[in-house]
């Protein structure tokens, strides 16, 4: 789909202003002269708050999409990806549009839903453990971006443009130091601040291609295949990274347990399930989002969620405890 055969078939735009992502990625809704809808994404490193903390100027969802990474999916998981095309200031990406199939973060899991999801992802992982990922990385994102793009330092340029996501993430940091035992806290923020033994320790385990935002908002239903948007943050790691994200995202919206969670995974995932790895990557998912744990637990405006946060923090202490312990890093 090229941009000038595209733009010649549009009747109508209009601004998707109610989608959930805070980057800074801006959508549209394209309605075109056969009646047919598109959804198109610009991804702009200068307005871009993602892509700023994770150094993409290449715009990495294009990229990956144009050098044919996505091809290798398995059967039933997609992509949603239709085009796209690079400009002077980043690019855009052409997507089908899923607003009637995507889930929503008020969407209940219930257990063969959330069992379906899981061995997609374990089909996703296996298929890319068999592909050379060398010739594709300069299109991945780093670990060491994304596990420390929350981290204080990095917000600190940030405090003061448009999204309120670098101020919740430095209030949600005092927070986890605050709150959280000071044998897990000061790792924890240490390994934020300096990820390189985090880092190390998960490239010494066996990798695959991982979404690296893998929640409940990021996938549709389209009927038997799970389709899955927005891989702006995809990279090389252990398959246990996309399973720590979703269990730090989606746990409150699942019928399984995160112990649940992980136990159907590792059966989906059979031999390539590594226990290391998830012991490690509970740890990265602790330095990525132990804020908005902490912010939750503390200052939720619905005193239930804020009694069930505190729960899910004191669970995500223990993860990152006994991994600091096992000596793994």
């Amino acid at each position: 789909m090229r941009r000038i055969e595209l733009e010649d078939r549009v009747v109508h735009r209009s601004p998707l202003t109610a989608h959930v992502g805070k980057s800074g990625a801006t959508l549209e809704r394209w309605l075109l002269d056969d009646g047919s809808t598109v959804v198109v994404k610009r991804l702009r490193p200068a307005t871009d708050l993602l892509m700023q903390l994770t150094h993409d100027a290449l715009a990495r969802e294009y990229a990956l999409w144009a050098a044919g990474v996505l091809e290798h999916l398995p059967e039933h998981v997609e992509h949603a990806i239709l085009g796209g095309w690079g400009e002077p200031d980043g690019a855009t990406v052409v997507m089908r549009d899923l607003a009637d199939r995507m889930l929503t973060w008020d969407d209940r899991l219930d257990d063969d839903r959330c069992r379906w999801i899981l061995r997609r992802l374990a089909d996703v992982h296996r298929a890319y453990a068999r592909v050379p990922l060398d010739a594709w990385r300069p299109a991945l994102t780093p670990i060491c971006d994304f596990l420390s793009m929350f981290s204080p330092r990095r917000m600190k340029a940030h405090l003061d443009g448009p999204s309120v996501l670098p101020r919740l993430a430095t209030r949600g940091w005092q927070l986890f130091e605050e709150l959280a035992p000071q044998d897990v806290a000061r790792p924890v923020l240490a390994l934020l601040e300096r990820p390189a033994p985090l880092v190390d320790a998960l490239r010494g385990c066996p990798c695959t291609l991982v979404h690296g935002d893998f929640v409940v908002v990021n996938m549709a239903v389209d009927p038997d295949t799970l389709v899955l948007v927005d891989w702006s943050m995809t990279s090389e790691a252990p398959a246990a990274v996309d399973v720590a994200r979703f269990v730090a995202g989606c746990a409150s919206l699942t019928d399984l347990s995160r112990e649940e969670v992980i136990e159907v995974y590792a059966e989906a995932a059979g031999a390539a399930y590594h226990e290391p790895s998830m012991r490690l990557a509970l740890l990265g998912a602790t330095v990525w989002l132990g804020w908005n744990k902490a912010l939750d637990a503390s200052e939720h405006p619905d005193p239930a969620i804020r009694e069930r946060e505190r729960d899910d923090l004191d669970w995500w202490v223990l993860q990152a405890r006994a991994a600091l312990r096992a000596g793994l890093l």
